[in-house]
């Protein structure tokens, strides 16, 4: 196990350098510095102001979010925010849970953490937390039992039609899809269903790589983080936090 200290030195390295290399970095330099949010905000543990109705992200989101879902219903669609702002403890009773079932299948421990970091993030990295991403359908009725599979996004998908119109409009109320479908891409699985306040979570992942945010895994309170390793943290930064949609990232 390598230590706290030896680990934020390297992530700030490997960091520094992505950072560096983004086309959009002259972006990052001009706007980055206009907002400062603390490492509480960025891993989910401040208490923000919320709005939003059925839906829960910051002012600025949630007004662009509501003025998509009116332009969608013009169209036909009766869209449904199935998850947006999400604390934590949030995260962290989702992660546990998962954590327990699948080592009470008989998966490693190492296994587990593979396994659960496909689809769920480690409590404290999530996008949920910083009230700007969100996870939306095309429908509020006859929701199936588990509406965030690629399946239904997919051409002959209950949301299929949805999720063109969203490719479409999205990007004129400022959302734009994180995990995309991009075979050479890395980390969490394709969320055809995943948009985010670009504006705002551009800034908050700069920050989150400049306070090297990373390294407070080293001390979560979770189920398995004894087996974060700096190998791990590393490629889980590369990959799971850092290989989204390139426009995301500042």
């Amino acid at each position: 196990m390598y230590s706290r200290r030896e680990f934020l030195k390297y992530t700030a390295l490997s960091g520094a350098s992505l950072l560096l290399s983004s086309p959009l970095n002259a972006f990052h330099n001009r706007s980055a510095i206009s907002t400062e949010f603390s490492i509480e905000d960025l891993m989910g543990k401040s208490k923000l102001n919320l709005y939003g109705k059925g839906f829960n992200l910051r002012e600025e989101a949630a007004n662009s979010l509501s003025a998509m879902l009116k332009e969608a219903s013009k169209s036909g669609f009766n869209p449904y925010v199935v998850s947006s702002y999400r604390s934590y403890n949030h995260q962290k009773r989702i992660w546990n849970n998962k954590y327990t079932r699948f080592t009470k299948d008989g998966l490693s421990p190492q296994a587990t953490i593979e396994k659960i970091i496909k689809y769920s993030t480690i409590p404290g990295t999530s996008r949920h937390h910083w009230g700007t991403d969100f996870d939306i359908i095309g429908s509020a009725k006859n929701i199936p039992s588990n509406p965030l599979h690629e399946k239904h996004f997919n051409q002959g998908g209950q949301y299929h039609a949805f999720k063109l119109w969203l490719n479409e409009n999205s990007i004129q109320f400022g959302f734009k899809e994180v995990y995309t479908n991009n075979p050479d891409r890395k980390g969490f699985k394709y969320e055809p269903w995943h948009f985010s306040y670009a504006t705002t979570a551009c800034k908050m992942l700069s920050q989150y790589i400049e306070k090297e945010v990373i390294g407070e895994l080293y001390k979560a309170d979770i189920m398995g983080a004894e087996n974060f390793t700096q190998e791990f943290l590393s490629r889980y930064l590369k990959e799971n936090i850092l290989d989204i949609n390139p426009e995301l990232i500042p």
